[in-house]
């Protein structure tokens, strides 16, 4: 029961969170992110988020550390959206699987043409 509700609070963080970011936060530095994922600790005391970001590795840096710097902004926007009893610490980190599907599929794109040229 306690992973349901986990689970229902960690989705309802990730609907909140990007439309934080995508709509109230005004900072230049965060450009195109995309919230993927967000995972609760058991005890809903942290929540790491996970987020796509387009565009080059400094690019993607910069976006984290706009990200960091409106973390305090973002924590009171979620408790007072969210009625929780503690707000849970965020931790961002960067989802490199759409980079790596990307890559993968380049792979095998290049491998059906070596073989048609045979």
């Amino acid at each position: 029961m306690a992973r349901i509700r986990v689970s229902r609070v960690g989705e309802q963080v990730k609907k909140e969170l990007s439309q934080i970011i995508q709509q109230e936060i005004k900072d230049p530095r965060i450009g195109f992110v995309t919230v993927t994922a967000v995972e609760m600790s058991g005890d809903l005391q942290i929540a790491k988020v996970y987020v796509s970001v387009m565009g080059t590795q400094e690019e993607k840096r910069e976006t984290l550390a706009g990200l960091e710097k409106a973390k305090g902004y973002i924590r009171s926007e979620i408790g007072r959206r969210i009625k929780l009893r503690h707000v849970p610490e965020i931790v961002f980190a960067m989802d490199e699987s759409l980079e790596h599907s990307e890559h993968i599929t380049r792979l095998l794109h290049d491998i059906n043409q070596q073989e048609k040229n045979r």
